[in-house]
């Protein structure tokens, strides 16, 4: 409906605060800019900009006009650039932290394939600490896991909040250790688990240890106890049910990106932004 090239010549009349101003900035001349102002006004139906010989200012449609013409055009170079083609090549090894894996992570990392298809990715998933170790030796090169805040390795994407999950039925009397489902060491979901109880000074035990974010989902799910879990990466099936339940608030993690090079690959700088740009 509305012509790319009238919308830049508009953001550009808007920007510079006048014809003449905008022609100079376009390398236009100032009747191009009016013919192009016009036929966008006449697409809209409305009148955009209220002008007289010595001021040009927006209508309230005009000033509309101003958000829906940035985001037509953000979508179409976005457009662009993904039909476009990527001339990225070489490997990729990357680690993701098993929860991740569950929840936002597959949509990035295809969408990363279909952008980049000459790029080998490889991936591995375990739990954060394992990932890391990994990465330190030499088996990765970019990986994507969780830390406890304070620690300094890796470069902060977005800080969430534990909570202890369980089912909407979940229940636990306090006379009885505190039930835990749990990854097994190192896992720091387990670290601030048992940290939180010991603090409060509440009894616990460990009713099943898993491997996998959908074993610790089935354990829970058959009431066999709570997790710990960051918030946002929860399974739906659950809810936290700390506050209810008086158990004690684990805390904060973080997820970082970690790269084994000083200066990372371009492969591994493209899936970084994707996962960055994600997370806002």
């Amino acid at each position: 409906m509305f012509d790319p090239v009238l919308l830049r010549t508009f953001l550009a009349v808007e920007q510079a605060g006048g014809f003449t101003a905008a022609a100079r900035q376009l390398g236009l001349r100032q009747s191009t800019v009016s013919g192009h102002i016009a036929r966008l006004e006449k697409a809209a139906g409305r009148h955009l900009l209220s002008r007289d010989t010595h001021t040009v200012e927006l209508t309230a449609d005009g000033t509309a006009m101003v958000g829906f013409a940035r985001s037509i055009l953000d979508a179409q170079d976005r457009a662009a650039r993904y039909f476009e083609g990527s001339t990225l090549t070489g490997r990729l090894r990357f680690g993701a932290a098993e929860d991740l894996v569950a929840k936002g992570l597959p949509q990035i990392l295809r969408d990363f394939r279909r952008t980049h298809p000459l790029v080998d990715l490889q991936l591995t998933v375990g739990l954060s600490r394992a990932v890391h170790a990994q990465l330190r030796a030499g088996d990765l090169d970019l990986a994507f896991v969780m830390r406890r805040p304070g620690e300094p390795h890796g470069d902060l994407v977005w800080r969430d909040r534990l909570v202890w999950g369980g089912t909407a039925e979940a229940e636990w009397d306090p006379a009885t250790p505190v039930p835990l489902v749990a990854y097994p060491p190192p896992s720091i979901t387990r670290a601030c688990a048992l940290g939180a109880l010991e603090a409060a000074r509440l009894p616990s035990r460990i009713t099943c240890l898993a491997n996998s974010r959908a074993g610790l989902r089935a354990a829970v799910l058959a009431g066999l106890g709570f997790i710990v879990h960051a918030q946002s990466l929860l399974p739906t099936e659950l809810r936290p049910v700390g506050e209810s339940l008086g158990l004690p608030d684990p805390g904060d993690v973080e997820f970082v990106l970690l790269s084994r090079a000083s200066t990372p690959s371009e492969p591994e700088v493209a899936l970084m932004e994707a996962i960055r740009a994600s997370a806002l």
